[in-house]
């Protein structure tokens, strides 16, 4: 089986997921899209609203603005790989329950596994904590989640400049 196939695999078990409650309340579950091989893996904490109703990560308000920080600095968000901690919508966008993390972990360490991306770049405390863990040999990037970005100015500028020097790193140094 080529890394695609795998990857459509574990696509078709998180939608058909039911390992924690989340599932009787999603519209979609959303695996996340993208190539394998990229530079970037971004790694949110989970869908919101709009990526629930279509299944597409990151396409709502926070997704606006991730897309504004890609664009700034050419990145091409379809050469990136880009998903979630969780697969399904929190009810009320609350933060994941650590169930909900566990139920949706072996997941996402299965996507980085085929992904292998240059960097994983993870967007959030939530993201940041969980990859932490995992002790991976990939380099890894941390920032502010998008949401956090919209609300408040000084860590938009701080997204600002983080996306500036993401864009500058080369994927085999240290950082």
């Amino acid at each position: 089986m080529n890394k695609k196939q795998e990857l459509k695999k574990i696509e078709r078990k998180i939608m058909s997921c039911k390992k924690c409650r989340l599932h009787k309340t999603r519209h979609k579950a959303v695996p996340g899209e993208g190539i394998i091989n990229p530079k970037y893996m971004f790694v949110g904490i989970a869908p919101g609203k709009e990526e629930d109703l279509t299944g597409k990560p990151f396409i709502g308000k926070s997704g606006k603005f991730l897309d504004f920080l890609l664009k700034q600095n050419n990145i091409d968000r379809s050469k990136c790989f880009i998903t979630s901690v969780i697969k399904c919508h929190p009810p009320k966008n609350r933060m994941p329950k650590q169930e909900e993390i566990n139920a949706c972990l072996r997941y996402l360490i299965k996507q980085i596994e085929i992904v292998n991306p240059d960097i994983i770049v993870c967007l959030g405390k939530l993201p940041e904590k969980v990859i932490k863990n995992l002790k991976l040999k990939t380099k890894i990037f941390y920032t502010y989640h998008p949401s956090a970005g919209m609300r408040f100015p000084k860590i938009k500028e701080k997204m600002i400049k983080d996306f500036k020097k993401l864009k500058e790193l080369d994927p085999g140094s240290q950082y």
